[in-house]
């Protein structure tokens, strides 16, 4: 197992993906940061917590609720629909591989109409299936299929792991 990044870094990806989405929000009042459960909404969370800081925007947080390893059972969220409606919505996870995950979250916010629809994460894999990218990222990885990237949030302890 290789740390490819550590506390330090992943508050910096952090603080950088959240100016970026400001810059791209500017003449917003209000976005959606739509995090898939789990680190995806962990991330969702620590990029409300900058944008808090920097941006008078104002932030509804959501939760996304899918399985993961079968999106078509499929998918709800903590705000109903009303509270994304003509909305710019983020859809941020923590690691983009094969597209999955984010293809199917980003279909199911595309059933109401919406202002703008981007997403975000904080590793991007590059093996992707789907024809979906991240418009915001912390870093972009080469990796072989059989490598695994896992990002554990712990309190004051962040880390990325290539295994």
């Amino acid at each position: 197992m290789t740390q490819i990044l550590n506390h330090t870094d992943i508050q910096n990806k952090i603080r950088r993906i959240a100016y970026q989405i400001y810059e791209n929000h500017l003449a917003e009042k209000e976005i959606v940061l739509a995090g898939i459960v789990g680190n995806g909404y962990i991330l969702a969370e620590k990029l409300n917590e900058v944008l808090a800081a920097i941006a008078p925007l104002k932030v509804t947080l959501c939760k996304v609720m899918m399985n993961k390893k079968n999106p078509l059972e499929g998918i709800t969220t903590s705000e109903p629909a009303d509270a994304y409606i003509n909305k710019a919505v983020i859809l941020v996870d923590d690691v983009l591989n094969s597209g999955i995950t984010l293809i199917y979250g980003v279909k199911h916010f595309l059933e109401v109409p919406l202002k703008s629809l981007t997403t975000a994460v904080l590793v991007n894999r590059n093996h992707k299936k789907y024809p979906i990218k991240a418009d915001f990222k912390g870093i972009s990885l080469s990796t072989s299929l059989q490598e695994h990237v896992a990002i554990a949030f712990d309190e004051g302890d962040y880390k990325a792991y290539l295994q």
